[in-house]
């Protein structure tokens, strides 16, 4: 029996990338995906494709993960389609890079609503589900940078080490209800948007790196899929680090 039989996930900014591997991996275990992005484009069709391959239901949701109104009618969407909601991952997140004396608050506000604010939105809208069904995993996608920081990435730092404070309050909130909430912080990533580095940064980075590698979306999928599954049902509240060892 696959580990996530009869099971209902909802991964947001799951087109590409990170979300796109963890939508795949849980549904190579049986659990029927709702995703999420900002628009049904043809990348997002191509991966509802890819996932209704491994014989999963499956449906993409149009959605601004950022809206708390938007999220609200999204989920109740969900549930009316799927009729219960096991997992959440909170993967959705956008970088805006700079020093903060050329930062804007535009590029503040947009990485905390996009990064942050979209994991309290989709967190208050399942939890009333979850606690009904008197069970549920959360996962929320934090970062390395959330714990260590990093020069030029203050809004992202913060919005990820925001997420982790928010994950250990929730997890004790919901704990007595059976619902566990985790974090995952990975490290450096190869993914399209880490691709588009120049050859020697991503040399340099992989040489700070204990295991000599930079990671693949496929390695957070496998403990997400760990944190989504009846494996952990004595975790919660734990940030767990993928990340090679670079953030020992």
């Amino acid at each position: 029996m696959k580990l996530l039989e009869g099971k209902v996930a909802i991964v947001t900014g799951a087109s590409r990338g990170i979300g796109k591997a963890v939508a795949k991996e849980l549904a190579r275990q049986g659990a029927a995906i709702a995703f999420t992005d900002l628009k049904r484009d043809d990348v997002a069709r191509e991966t509802e494709n890819e996932i209704a391959a491994t014989g999963a239901r499956v449906k993409m949701y149009a959605s601004n993960a950022a809206s708390f109104a938007d999220t609200a009618a999204t989920v109740e969407e969900i549930i009316k389609e799927f009729g219960r909601v096991d997992i959440l991952v909170n993967n959705a997140g956008i970088t805006r890079d700079g020093l903060l004396m050329r930062a804007t608050e535009e590029q503040w506000d947009m990485v905390i609503n996009v990064n942050l604010k979209s994991v309290f939105n989709f967190t208050k809208a399942v939890s009333a589900t979850m606690i009904r069904q008197r069970a549920g995993s959360i996962i929320n996608m934090s970062s390395v940078v959330g714990v260590s920081g990093n020069a030029g990435q203050s809004n992202y730092a913060a919005s990820k080490a925001g997420i982790i404070g928010f994950t250990k309050s929730i997890a004790k909130e919901l704990g007595s209800r059976d619902i566990r909430v985790n974090a995952i912080a990975p490290g450096f990533i190869i993914t399209e948007m880490t691709g588009q580095l120049p050859e020697e940064v991503r040399k340099e980075w992989a040489a700070k790196i204990p295991l000599k590698r930079g990671g693949t979306p496929e390695d957070i999928a496998s403990v997400c899929l760990f944190l989504a599954s009846d494996m952990s049902a004595y975790v919660t509240g734990q940030t767990i680090h993928v990340c090679g060892g670079m953030n020992t």
